[in-house]
């Protein structure tokens, strides 16, 4: 076992060989870093936000966790939302969007643990004079973790609750991260990433309670031959319920806690989600899904201790006829 005086200048020498021409070489083109996962299960842990003009937006995440901003958007989409006592001739321009509005909430909030921005013109602009209008977030409340390489990851969920990773990446971006006794050779591709890294991380941990990946080439193969890496994992911890078609989803938290709904869909993403003693022809249509599911759900659930809801098309409307379809819920308890 080399100590850490003798791995370092073990390194050393390495960098010294590695830029005199005795170790093979090897030209790297590091891929883009890959977006957040677009799962169905990241789809519905988002958070979505919506102020009225003149207010203030609060954004509240758990101990522990920061926030992290997916879009925002201030102005107008509909003659509905932010209309209670407002003129028709305010409502009217349904095409109304601050082109800044993303930039100005994600530079404000982007990875604290609670954030207040004002929908006002003074923050945003005024981007359609004589508009009411109202800022819409959409947004995760998520755990970061950084694993050096050849260390584990531990990525631990409380009791009840299911792993949602957003973002991985295995590789390195800056000088600073991991660099104890790292000679600066090992230091330098800060452009360095593996491309698989989402998909191998969703693969083992998306669903379990808690997981241990290690940080290693042989998990994510080497996207920079001859660079200390690191493994980065963005993930949530949330409560997810499914309920078959025509049976009841029962949600519930602790004593003392609310529901707060993140995210739910009815209809059919799987040929094997319910589908126990049903027949094919049942279970082929995989495109399927009820727009309101979301905001039926929400107003049913949110702030409730408890809430049960029947997973039939009387409530939510039938999106895929002859299928059978099933509730899904993402939610947490607040």
């Amino acid at each position: 076992m080399l100590s850490g005086l003798s791995r370092m200048f073990f390194l050393g020498v390495t960098c010294l060989l590695m830029s005199s021409g005795y170790t093979r070489a090897e030209t790297t083109v590091s891929p883009q870093r890959k977006p957040a996962c677009d799962s169905q299960i990241c789809r519905l842990s988002h958070v979505q936000s919506v102020t009225c003009e003149g207010s203030q937006a609060n954004l509240q995440c758990g101990e522990g966790q920061v926030l992290v901003i997916h879009g925002a958007d201030y102005g107008r989409r509909d003659k509905t939302t932010c209309s209670a006592g407002r003129p028709a001739s305010q409502l009217q321009d349904v095409q109304c969007s601050s082109q800044t509005s993303t930039s100005v909430v994600a530079e404000s909030c982007n990875g604290k643990n609670s954030c207040t921005i004002s929908a006002t013109n003074s923050v945003f602009g005024d981007p359609c004079v004589g508009t009411y209008k109202y800022l819409e977030v959409d947004y995760t409340c998520q755990f970061q973790t950084v694993t050096c390489e050849e260390s584990e990851a531990n990525l631990q969920c409380g009791k009840g609750q299911i792993l949602v990773i957003h973002r991985s990446d295995y590789g390195r971006h800056d000088q600073t991260t991991c660099s104890n006794l790292q000679p600066h050779c090992r230091l330098r591709d800060v452009q360095c990433s593996s491309p698989e890294s989402i998909e191998v991380i969703a693969a083992s941990c998306n669903g379990k309670n808690s997981c241990n990946i290690s940080a290693s080439n042989s998990v994510f193969g080497n996207p920079c031959f001859g660079t200390s890496k690191y493994l980065e994992v963005d993930y949530t911890c949330q409560f997810q319920s499914v309920t078959c078609e025509g049976s009841e989803a029962n949600l519930q938290c602790e004593k003392g806690q609310v529901l707060v709904i993140h995210g739910a869909d009815y209809g059919r993403h799987d040929k094997t989600t319910c589908s126990a003693g049903r027949p094919a022809s049942q279970l082929q249509v995989v495109q399927c899904s009820s727009q309101t599911s979301t905001s039926v759900v929400a107003e049913s659930c949110n702030g409730k201790n408890s809430c049960t809801i029947s997973s039939s098309n009387s409530v939510f409307g039938d999106p895929c006829f002859g299928t059978y379809k099933y509730l899904e819920v993402v939610y947490t308890c607040q």
